[in-house]
């Protein structure tokens, strides 16, 4: 772990499936940048991008083509939220504390206004948009415990990383237009309800995996004599 004063930061993991790809993208990114752009503007991207993405699923309740918007706010937010700490990084100008700060209540900001969105625009019931948010901040909840104590920051989750995840939800919006409905075993579901109840479940299960798999880890780590 890097000393920066009196904080220590977490080794950062990234070993996503599209990674390998991904880093040399965002490092030719950053050296084309102009001297004017700074990683604040980055993270203002990203976080109102988001803020849009929510009107545009808000808007969709009186017209479901506002969704076509939805996928060009998601690349807008991996634009800014992928480069912001890239250019820092390239830069040497890190600001570890508060960059690690700013972008977690910025991925927590954007989960609700994404998830409100859903719930506003009758296209997900806010039951379930409430149980998104709630499983997404619980394992957030146990990533930042996991950097703090074990001194390692999981980006990704196996293959699977934001980048991979802004993807699946572009598509799945995009199949929306086309099937806001789900016809399952006799039953008509929204299609958003559907996805919601899969996302709760797999976000679930992760922070179930997770929490057990660090909480030995401790506990062995440091063992009663």
């Amino acid at each position: 772990m890097k000393q920066t004063g009196t904080f220590t930061h977490a080794k950062r993991k990234q070993e996503s499936l599209l990674a390998p790809l991904e880093r040399p993208a965002l490092q030719w990114l950053v050296r084309h940048f102009p001297a004017w752009v700074k990683s604040d503007h980055l993270t203002l991207l990203a976080i109102l991008s988001m803020f849009g993405a929510g009107l545009c699923f808000w808007g969709a309740r009186d017209n479901i083509l506002w969704l076509l918007a939805v996928p060009f706010a998601l690349a807008l937010n991996w634009f800014g939220d992928s480069t912001d700490g890239t250019l820092a990084r390239y830069r040497n100008q890190q600001r570890p504390r508060y960059g690690f700060y700013v972008d977690h209540i910025c991925d927590c900001l954007s989960t609700v206004f994404i998830a409100t969105g859903m719930a506003l625009s009758g296209l997900m019931t806010p039951a379930i948009a409430m149980g998104v948010v709630i499983a997404f901040l619980m394992l957030s909840v146990e990533a930042y415990l996991a950097a703090y104590t074990l001194g390692r920051f999981n980006i990704s989750v196996g293959y699977f990383s934001p980048t991979e995840l802004r993807i699946l939800i572009a598509a799945g919006v995009l199949a929306l237009i086309r099937w806001p409905r789900a016809h399952i075993f006799g039953t008509d579901y929204l299609s958003l309800d559907v996805g919601g109840v899969c996302a709760i479940a797999v976000m679930g299960g992760m922070f179930i995996v997770l929490a057990i798999r660090h909480t030995r880890q401790l506990f062995v780590e440091e063992r009663l004599q």
